[in-house]
Formats: C-alpha cells, sequence, structure tokens
C-alpha cells in the first residue's frame, strides 16, 4: 500500500513537468497570439471614436490614387507611331478609358432594384459595371488647314445608335497655354452603321480663327463626353502633340505649287494567307499604270508574311511603296479589320501630298480605255472631286485549255472568262482630289465639296478577280475550249483585254527591279 501511493506521486510529479515543459516550448506563440488579440481589441476600441466621415475620405483618397495609377499607366501606354527596323511604319492605338472616380460616382445614380409600378408592372433593374467597350480609341488626328483638324478613331457602335455623345475640341498653344480656344467637334460616321462593337468616327474640330500660325506649336485636346443619362463620363484626349516642325511640314504641303504625287494608292485591311505571286502580280501593273510620280500605301492586317514582304521589298526601295503594320487593330472589334477607319486614316494623313487619291482592292486591276492614259483621263475629270468607275466580273477560276497550269503564266493572263449576267447592280469603286473630302469610304465618300461623277463608262474601269488574292494555288481549276460558257447559271464570255498587254507587265517589272522576283511562289 505504502509502495502503491509513492507510485502515484512519482506519476503525478512527471505529469506536471511534462505539462510545464509543454508551456514552455510553446511560450513564444502563445506571446505572439496575445498581442495580436490585444491590438486587435485596441483598434476596435479606438475605431468607435473615429469620426465617419473622415472614412468616407479614406475612401475617396483610395479612389483617387487608383485613378492616377490608371492615369499613369494609360501614359505608359500611350506610344507615338514608329519606323520598324524593315522599313515597316508601325501605328499607335490609344485607348481613352474612363477615370475609377467618374465610374465610382456615376455608378451609385444608376444604381437601381426591381420595382413594381402603380399599375402592377414589375420594372426590372440593370446595374452596369466596368465598361463594355472603350469610349474613344484614337488613331490618330491631323490638320486639314489653318483653322481646321481631322481626328480619326474608333467608338462604341451602341454608344452611337442609342446615345448623343458629343466631342469638344481645344487648342492650347505651347508658349501661351492661357490663351486656349475650344470649338464644338463635328463628327461623322463614314461607316454607314456597318460597325460591330466599334464604328468609325471622324471627328472635324474647325475654329472660328486659325490657330497655331505663329508656328511654335500646340496641342489639340478633345473632349468626349458620352451623354449617358445614367453614367456620364468624359474623357479629355491629347489628340495631337503638334511641334514647330509638324506645323513647317504641312505649311510646305499646302503650300507647294505641285503635290508630292499625282496618284496615291489608299489600300484597305490586307490578312488571311496572301498569294505572293498574286500581289507580285497586281503591283507590277499598277506600278506602271500610274508611273514615276505614283505611290502606293499598303496596310499589313495579318496578311504581308513573309512572302509577301519579299514581293513589296524592292518597290519600297524604289521609293513606290509604304507598308504601315497596323495588326494591333485586331484588338478592337470593326468591320473587316477596320478597314473604314484605316481608309480615314490614309485620307487625311496623305491628303496634301497628292492630287489624286485611289480606293480599291488587291484582286482589283484599274484600266483606262480607247488608248488612253490615265493621266488623261482623270485631266478631264478634274472638275470633279469624285469620279466612280464600274466593275468587269472576272472568273476566278475558268482558263482556257492552252493555258492547262503553268507558272509561267501569270494570274491574270489566263483568268480571261468576263461574267456577263444582265440586270444585276456591280460595285464600284471610285478616286477623289482628297483636299475636297473630310471622310470616306471603301466603295465612295458621301462627306465631299464638289461634285462625284459615275459616268465613266468608255473610259476607266476595272476587272476583279475575287478571292484570288487569298489562294495560294493555282488559280486555274476548269479548263475550256469554248468562247463562252455558262457555269452556275451565270454567262461567260472571253475578254483578253488585260492577258493582251500582260508580256508589256512582265517587261516593265523586269526594266524597274530586275529578276529578283522571277521565283516568287504562289
Amino acid at each position: 500500500m505504502v509502495m502503491s501511493n509513492a507510485t502515484t506521486k512519482e506519476k503525478d510529479i512527471k505529469e506536471k513537468r511534462m505539462f510545464v515543459g509543454i508551456v514552455w516550448n510553446c511560450a513564444a506563440e502563445l506571446k505572439l497570439i496575445c498581442t495580436a488579440l490585444l491590438f486587435l481589441s485596441s483598434l476596435a476600441i479606438v475605431l468607435q471614436f473615429v469620426p465617419s466621415n473622415l472614412l468616407d475620405s479614406y475612401s475617396w483618397q483610395n479612389q483617387v490614387s487608383s485613378s492616377v495609377n490608371s492615369s499613369s499607366n494609360q501614359q505608359k501606354i500611350r506610344t507615338r507611331d514608329e519606323v520598324l527596323n524593315d522599313g515597316v511604319l508601325k501605328p499607335s492605338w490609344q485607348n481613352q478609358v474612363s477615370s475609377s472616380v467618374n465610374s465610382s460616382s456615376n455608378q451609385q445614380k444608376i444604381r437601381t432594384r426591381d420595382e413594381v409600378l402603380n399599375d402592377g408592372v414589375l420594372k426590372r433593374g440593370f446595374e452596369p459595371y466596368g465598361s463594355a467597350a472603350y469610349n474613344f480609341i484614337l488613331m490618330s488626328a491631323y490638320r486639314g488647314g489653318t483653322d481646321t483638324f481631322a481626328v480619326v478613331g474608333l467608338s462604341s457602335k451602341p454608344l452611337h445608335l442609342h446615345g448623343k455623345p458629343t466631342y469638344q475640341c481645344v487648342w492650347i498653344p505651347r508658349e501661351n497655354p492661357e490663351n486656349q480656344i475650344s470649338v464644338s467637334g463635328n463628327k461623322i460616321l463614314p461607316d454607314w452603321g456597318y460597325g460591330r462593337i466599334y464604328t468609325v468616327v471622324v471627328v472635324n474640330c474647325t475654329f472660328q480663327t486659325p490657330v497655331g500660325e505663329d508656328g511654335l506649336g500646340g496641342q489639340l485636346i478633345v473632349q468626349a463626353a458620352t451623354n449617358d443619362p445614367g453614367l456620364n463620363t468624359t474623357d479629355n484626349i491629347l489628340a495631337l502633340d503638334e511641334t514647330p516642325q509638324n506645323f513647317s511640314k504641312f505649311k510646305s504641303d499646302l503650300d507647294s505649287p505641285q503635290p508630292k504625287y499625282d496618284y496615291l494608292y489608299c489600300g484597305s485591311s490586307l490578312y488571311g494567307n496572301l498569294s505572293p505571286q498574286r500581289v507580285r502580280e497586281w503591283l507590277a501593273y499598277h506600278v506602271r499604270l500610274f508611273g514615276d510620280r505614283s505611290h502606293f500605301v499598303i496596310h499589313d492586317a495579318g496578311g504581308v508574311h513573309e512572302g509577301v514582304k519579299e514581293v513589296l521589298k524592292p518597290w519600297m526601295e524604289k521609293g513606290f511603296v509604304t507598308l504601315q503594320d497596323i495588326r494591333d487593330q485586331e484588338r478592337f472589334d470593326g468591320y473587316y479589320h477596320n478597314q473604314f477607319l484605316i481608309v480615314n486614316d490614309c485620307l487625311h494623313r496623305y491628303r496634301f501630298e497628292t492630287k489624286w487619291m485611289f480606293f480599291f482592292d488587291v484582286d482589283e486591276f484599274i484600266f483606262v480605255q480607247n488608248k488612253n492614259t490615265i493621266k488623261s483621263v482623270l485631266d478631264s475629270l478634274s472638275d470633279s472631286t469624285q469620279l466612280t468607275f464600274e466593275q468587269m466580273t472576272m472568273s476566278n477560276k475558268l482558263c482556257l485549255s492552252q493555258d492547262a497550269p503553268t507558272y509561267r503564266k501569270w494570274g491574270f493572263e489566263k483568268l480571261v472568262y468576263k461574267d456577263v449576267k444582265r440586270g444585276i447592280r456591280r460595285d464600284r469603286k471610285y478616286a477623289i482630289q482628297p483636299r475636297n473630302v473630310f471622310a470616306t469610304g471603301v466603295h465612295m465618300s458621301q462627306n465631299t465639296i464638289g461634285k462625284t461623277t459615275h459616268k465613266t463608262e468608255g473610259r476607266i474601269r476595272y476587272f476583279h478577280y475575287h478571292g484570288t488574292i487569298a489562294e495560294r494555288r493555282e488559280p486555274c481549276r476548269q479548263l475550256i475550249n469554248s468562247t463562252s460558257i455558262t457555269v452556275d447559271r451565270t454567262p461567260y464570255v472571253i475578254d483578253t483585254t488585260l492577258r493582251d498587254i500582260a508580256g508589256s507587265v512582265k517587261r516593265f517589272e523586269l526594266k524597274m527591279i530586275g529578276s529578283r522576283l522571277q521565283r516568287t511562289r504562289q
């Protein structure tokens, strides 16, 4: 019995020692937990005595900080047009977004819940958050005169269909910024509603008096207001930062008795897996047609791969071609790779550098008739601001049997069957004298000063080989012996107009750039 009590005491002593050891080993962790609990309790007591308006101020400051950071980041992504090492011009794209302060404050104003009206109708509420599309995406801005500018960009299509956005133009002189002046901007929607998520907007800023005539430079600010009754925001957009050098070049082009070019081609967006050989044919043909005082602006929306670039290089080196990389526009969902945006930028970028500006595609070939020249035709129509010309639709697969697939003959040399179906409306393409045009389209412009001439039959037209440039293959897929045929209810007859001059075009290319493109592949 005594031994049993002794054993129990020893056991109690061991358990107490074990407990003390555990407590001692966890002392640091217990101290940290106790300190944290004490701090949180103290903070809860102190916050009860802090005024509510001070907390609101702290929340507002966080919003301002967020807005400033957003503005700072916006400046980081703001870039100017740059020329890449291979000579390609890459335009900038500047997204104009609303500040978080405006969005937060306006969000509370339009916040609604479902409610039952007096007549028993359940009126549902819609609560927008964020932004479905940018208010304005700036591509470019150019002077149109001493008192006028054109700002070219994209904007939300629903905003313009269902709202009434407005634009205010502000000119800030560089030397005397306090003497700034403003005027309401006139918006033009040149894509006729064809836009998708985004539509093209050309803002015309015409001031009552000339601005920047001192040649010291200045800034053009466009204030884009959504005028949404629920969520109204205004973005201040630096559209143009004009330097003295910019103004000097503008004046030189404006006052020049003769523009740099007689004819300038503004190409639509090129995309897809294009055929280098078809591009080669088209370019050689048109450089020959338009002559030494011509220039071609090609816009790469993803279609100018290395094979096509090799075809363009000789003509770029000769000064006939400018290649622009516009692939970044794919971020903004507009009509046909934003081609309305691209042609309007081209219009205003080169409007003082050429007498005539042409708009058509790279599967279309301009032709002047009856031993005329492009100069004689356009001189005879010089009293018109715009002229359109008719389409000759050619088959993109029918060839003569004697032209069985051979790479020595070019595409327009082999595709000789013309669609002669009657009673249908065919597309037209056009040329303009750009100084009298405010905005333009793909098939014609509706924003011109002066008359438009459509009666050009017998003088100028174009042959259309639809889709041939988008296929890297031999174009002849059906060989025929007859001079006429009907395929899929469409009648065709032979027209060898371009075939007859193919030899002259080939000799011209050889003379101009040598044999470097002789091995070009489909």
